[in-house]
């Protein structure tokens, strides 16, 4: 099990950029497979990108393919968002997860963040 600590949300133009990180602890941060989910108000949570245990692999959903870009660093344990061309529907708040070893774009992960506010205006 590990703990998990987003950082990084705000409050950004359409069109600007923001980095979330995510911090985890707790276990061997390199058996666990990333994923970050979002969720707007009044809709379910959703799949934006993931990446496997060593990071070779990433994962992206059609909405943010191009713009937004998932990376890990292991000896800092911790996982990125880099998210670029913001656009107002990309407002929600944005959560990280960890599953050991496999990787899955569903909400199927054990170990959650607490969520990070990500507010783009038009």
């Amino acid at each position: 099990q590990v703990q998990l600590v987003e950082s990084g949300g705000g409050l950004v133009q359409a069109g600007g950029s923001l980095r979330l990180s995510c911090a985890a602890s707790g276990d061997t941060f390199s058996l666990y497979a990333m994923a970050w989910f979002r969720q707007a108000p009044g809709k379910e949570r959703e799949f934006v990108a993931g990446m496997g245990r060593i990071g070779g692999n990433t994962y992206y959903a059609d909405s943010v393919k191009g713009r937004f870009t998932i990376s890990r660093d292991n000896g800092k344990n911790t996982v990125y968002l880099q998210m670029n061309i913001l656009e107002p529907e990309d407002t929600a708040v944005y959560y990280c997860a960890a599953r050991r070893f496999v990787f899955t774009k569903t909400t199927d992960y054990g170990d959650w963040g607490q969520g990070t506010q990500v507010t783009v205006s038009s």
